[in-house]
C-alpha cells in the first residue's frame, strides 16, 4: 500500500487515482498518522454495498432521474458557518 501525506494527496490526486485504477490502495497520513485510505472501487463490490445500505434502510434509491433544472440551480445558502458549528460543538464538549 502506498502512503501519501495530505499535502502530497492534494497536490497529486490525479496520480493517486491513476494508481487506484491499477488496484493499489493509498494510505493518507497527517503528520505520519493514518487518517484515511483511498481504495479502488469494483463495480460488484459497490453494487453490493449499496444494496446492503438499501436493505438496512439507511439509503433510499431515487424514484426518478434528477431533473436538468435541479442540476442547474445553486444549492441553498447556509445560514451558519460549518466552522462556527464545529467551535460550538467543541465548547459543548462533543
Amino acid at each position: 500500500m502506498k502512503k501519501a501525506s495530505i499535502t502530497e494527496a492534494r497536490n497529486n490526486l490525479s496520480g493517486l487515482i491513476d494508481g487506484l485504477r491499477n488496484g493499489s490502495s493509498v494510505l493518507i497520513t497527517d503528520r505520519g498518522r493514518p487518517v484515511a485510505r483511498l481504495e479502488p472501487v469494483y463495480a460488484d463490490e459497490h453494487d453490493e454495498n449499496l444494496k446492503q445500505l438499501i436493505r438496512d434502510g439507511l439509503v433510499r434509491p431515487r424514484r426518478k432521474p434528477l431533473s436538468p433544472e435541479f442540476l442547474r440551480t445553486d444549492p441553498p445558502a447556509v445560514a451558519v458557518s460549518v466552522v462556527d458549528m464545529l467551535i460550538a460543538e467543541r465548547r459543548e464538549g462533543r
